[in-house]
C-alpha cells in the first residue's frame, strides 16, 4: 500500500505543480523536506535513542521488563496474540504506550522503535509487516492522550478562558480512535489482499528467535534476588517520588512553584491556566497527570539504573552495550524518512492540500464539519510540525474560545502523524510490505476526527 501512496503523492505532486505553475514550489519542498528528514530528524534521534536503548537494556538484563508483562499479562495477551507474554517485546511496547498516554514524544519514540526490533525477531517474512506490528502500529497511531500539553500550551499562550477544556474531549476523542484503529486492525489482517504468504508460523519462545546479524541477542537474564538492603533503598526511592507528587499534585501552588523549577515542561510559568488555580476535580486530575508527566523521566533515569545494580548488573556495561544501537536504528531510519517527508513536501509545495479542501469543502459543509478545520485534517496524517501550525493560525484568527478552535485543538490531541510514525518505525526494521498497517491508521485517524467534531458539539455546542 505505501507503493501506491508513495507514488501517488510524487506524481500528483508534479501534474498539480505543472498545472498551477508550482513546479518551483514541488523542487523547494522535495529538497528542504530531505534536509529535515536527515538533519532534523534522524541524527537528533540517535542520542535520545542512545540513552532510551540503553536504560531499557538494563531493564532487560535486571528482569524488570519481564516483570511488567507478567504484571500486564491478560491484556497483552489479547491485544497481541501472537507474542510470547515473556518475550522482551511486551515490555517495550507496554512503556511506549504508557510514554504516549503521558505525552512524552522523546521517550516514546525510542521505546517503540525497540518494540519494533524486538517484534522483528518473531517475523517469520522479513520485509513484511506481521499482525503484531500492525496492531503497535494502530495503537500509536491512535495513542489515548491524558493531558493534549501542546495543544493546551497554545491555547492558555492565546489567554483562552479555559484552555483545558479540551482535556476531556481529547481524551474521549483519544479512546474512540484507539478503539476502532485496533477493531480495523484486527478486522483488515484477515482480509486476501493483506495475508501474508506463506502464513507465519508460531512464534518460538524469545531466545530461540534469530535477531538481526551484529546485535547481541537479549536473553532473559539471572538476576541475583533483591537483598533487604536493595528492598528498603527502593522503597525509599519510591517513597521521595511519592512525596513530590502529592505535594505537587494536590496543591496548585506547590504545582506553580515545581513546574517553574522543572522549566516549565507541561506549562511555562507565564502561561499557567487559571483553571489550574482552583480545587475542582478537573484540576487535580489536570495537575495529577501533569505532575505524573513531570515525573516520569527523572524517574526512570534512576530507577532503571538502581534496581539493575541491585540486582547484580553491572550497569555501566550494559547500559554502553544498548546505547551502541541507537545509531544503528537512525541510519536504518533515514531511507524511509527521506522518502515519506519528500513526497509530503512535494505534494504540499505543489497546492494539493488547498486543492483537495476545494474539493471536499463542498460535501463536508452540510454535515456540520468546519472548512477551517480541512487542512488541519489533511495535513495531520503528514507533518506533525505543519499540523501545529495550521492549529496555531486557527487559534489566532477565529479566537482561543471558539468552537472550531476547541475541535481543532481536540484533533490535534487525538490523532498522530500517521506516515511519519509508519516510515520511522518500520524503517527502523527494514519493513517495505505495510500490509494493513497504513490502512488501520487513517481509518484511526478518521474516527479521533469524526469523535473530536461530535463530541465537541455536545460538549460546547
Amino acid at each position: 500500500m505505501l507503493n501506491y501512496l508513495w507514488l501517488g503523492l510524487v506524481t500528483l505532486a508534479v501534474l498539480i505543480g505543472g498545472a498551477t505553475g508550482r513546479l518551483r514550489e514541488v523542487t523547494d519542498g522535495a529538497f528542504q523536506s530531505a534536509d529535515t528528514a536527515v538533519m532534523k530528524i534522524a541524527l537528533p534521534l540517535v542520542g535520545i535513542m542512545a540513552l532510551w536503548l540503553g536504560l531499557m537494556r538494563l531493564a532487560e538484563r535486571s528482569g524488570l521488563v519481564q516483570l511488567i508483562a507478567r504484571a500486564l499479562r491478560p491484556l497483552m495477551r489479547r491485544l497481541f496474540p501472537d507474542v510470547p507474554v515473556e518475550h522482551p517485546a511486551m515490555g517495550s511496547m507496554l512503556m511506549n504506550m504508557a510514554a504516549n498516554m503521558l505525552g512524552l514524544a522523546n521517550a516514546a519514540t525510542p521505546l517503540g522503535l525497540r518494540a519494533m526490533r524486538d517484534l522483528e525477531t518473531l517475523n517469520r517474512t522479513p520485509g513484511t509487516a506481521t499482525n503484531a506490528m500492525c496492531t503497535f502500529l494502530a495503537i500509536n497511531t491512535a495513542s489515548i492522550q491524558l493531558l493534549p500539553a501542546t495543544a493546551i500550551a497554545i491555547l492558555a499562550s492565546q489567554h483562552a478562558k479555559n484552555p483545558t477544556a479540551i482535556v476531556g474531549t481529547a481524551l474521549l476523542a483519544s479512546l474512540c480512535a484507539t478503539t476502532t484503529g485496533l477493531t480495523a486492525a484486527r478486522w483488515l489482517q484477515g482480509w486476501r489482499i493483506f495475508r501474508v504468504v506463506p502464513e507465519p508460523a508460531t512464534a518460538q519462545p524469545a531466545s530461540a528467535v534469530p535477531v538481526d546479524a551484529g546485535s547481541e541477542p537479549v536473553v532473559a537474564a539471572e538476576p541475583t534476588a533483591l537483598t533487604g538492603s536493595g528492598r528498603l533503598a527502593l522503597g525509599l526511592l519510591l517513597a521521595v517520588f511519592a512525596t513530590f507528587f502529592a505535594w505537587s499534585a494536590f496543591a496548585p501552588a506547590n504545582y506553580h512553584a515545581a513546574t517553574s523549577a522543572l522549566h516549565g515542561r507541561i506549562f511555562p510559568a507565564h502561561v499557567l491556566p487559571p483553571a489550574w488555580e482552583d480545587s475542582s476535580a478537573q484540576s487535580l486530575f489536570l495537575r495529577a497527570v501533569g505532575t505524573l508527566s513531570l515525573l516520569a523521566v527523572p524517574f526512570l533515569l534512576v530507577f532503571f539504573p538502581l534496581y539493575a545494580a541491585l540486582r547484580g548488573v553491572k550497569v555501566y556495561e550494559e547500559f554502553v552495550e544498548g546505547a551502541k544501537e541507537g545509531f544503528q536504528v537512525a541510519l536504518r531510519v533515514i531511507p524511509f524518512l527521506v522518502a515519506i517527508l519528500v513526497a509530503v513536501g512535494m505534494f504540499r509545495g505543489a497546492g494539493g492540500i488547498e486543492a483537495m479542501k476545494s474539493a471536499l469543502t463542498p460535501l463536508l459543509t452540510p454535515l456540520g464539519f468546519p472548512p477551517d478545520l480541512l487542512p488541519m485534517v489533511l495535513v495531520r496524517p503528514l507533518s506533525g510540525s505543519a499540523t501545529l501550525g495550521l492549529f496555531t493560525e486557527i487559534v489566532q484568527r477565529l479566537g482561543p474560545d471558539a468552537l472550531t478552535t476547541r475541535m481543532a485543538g481536540t484533533i490535534f490531541g487525538s490523532t498522530e502523524t500517521t506516515f511519519y510514525v509508519i516510515a520511522v518505525y518500520f524503517g527502523s526494521v527494514a519493513v517495505r510490505r505495510a500490509r494493513h498497517a497504513v490502512a488501520a491508521g487513517l481509518v484511526a485517524d478518521l474516527a479521533g476526527v469524526i469523535a473530536s467534531v461530535v463530541i465537541c458539539r455536545l460538549m460546547f455546542g
